[in-house]
């Protein structure tokens, strides 16, 4: 294995973004900032959930940690770094090598399978099911929302288990990795239509599709056409909103709405957005996050 080498550097806030910006140039293979303070007194919290303003660049004292291919590589940025006048008050703490690991195990060592319920599980293909599972999605990381680790899926995957849907028709609008979508075949959905605005999604929703043997139309939002008994939305509230009236027009008389990607500070605006079409409720919270349903009467 090629061994690798972290520059490690201190940072004030207002000289983060230069730094950065200059390690990139120097051919960093990535560059991660922390706060140098964490775990004291004077740890600080960078927000950057949506609808609140972006976080900042860095902390008042930032670690920043370069990696580079070649251990030369790493003391000539250092040096370079310390001749520029934007590097008024960092400082270098040092060079070190990167203990040498298999990086793919390490990768798949922290991707466990997921409990939905007792007896539904998402489960990466390097794992064999549970002895419980009953029904299983064989998913792995990629680069599409949706492997099952995030509350917004979890809720929307527990509220689709509990349910039969058995013949029914299923969209699932801003489908990512096709997940919920596969959710609602698992438990007895017929035509399953999944579409996302980015064709990587649909694509990674196809692929993932193929590997579950789940039959369902995957492609582009126009794809969507008529009523379904069951639309599914986890996004993010924003474009919720926006989205109300044509997520509601989906909607089947006497189908449901699930919505997710919802803060809990966010549920009377979500509720007075799509109060026009149906009456929207919690249907469960976790980590802050809430899951919305609503039927059609």
């Amino acid at each position: 294995m090629t061994s690798l080498f972290e520059l490690v550097l201190i940072a004030p806030e207002a000289s983060v973004e230069a730094v950065g910006d200059a390690l990139d140039a120097l051919d960093a293979l990535s560059t991660s900032v922390e706060d140098a303070d964490a775990m004291t007194p004077a740890e600080q919290a960078l927000f950057g959930e949506p609808g609140m303003p972006p976080p900042k660049e860095g902390w008042q004292r930032s670690r920043v940690v370069a990696l580079f291919s070649d251990e030369a590589l790493a003391h000539e940025a250092a040096q370079l770094l310390q001749a520029q006048d934007f590097f008024a008050g960092c400082s270098v703490l040092g060079v070190q090598a990167v203990p040498e690991q298999d990086w793919v195990r390490l990768t798949q060592s922290q991707f466990a399978p997921v409990e939905i319920t007792p007896t539904f599980w998402i489960v990466p293909t390097w794992h064999e099911p549970p002895t419980a599972a009953q029904q299983v999605i064989r998913l792995d990381p990629g680069l599409a929302f949706g492997t099952g680790t995030h509350p917004t899926t979890r809720m929307c995957l527990r509220w689709t288990a509990a349910r039969n849907w058995h013949g029914r028709r299923v969209l699932d609008y801003g489908c990512g990795s096709g997940i919920l979508a596969m959710g609602a075949a698992r438990f007895g959905a017929g035509e399953i239509v999944a579409v996302d605005i980015d064709p990587a999604a649909v694509e990674s929703t196809r692929l993932n599709a193929q590997a579950n043997r789940v039959v369902l139309l995957a492609g582009l939002p126009d794809l969507a056409k008529g009523a379904f008994d069951l639309v599914l939305a986890n996004i993010l509230a924003t474009p919720l909103k926006v989205l109300a009236p044509l997520l509601c027009a989906h909607v089947a008389p006497g189908g449901h709405l699930v919505l997710a990607g919802i803060l809990a500070r966010q549920v009377d605006e979500l509720h007075e957005a799509f109060q026009p079409w149906v009456d929207l409720a919690v249907s469960d919270t976790e980590d802050g996050w809430v899951l919305m349903t609503a039927g059609k009467p």
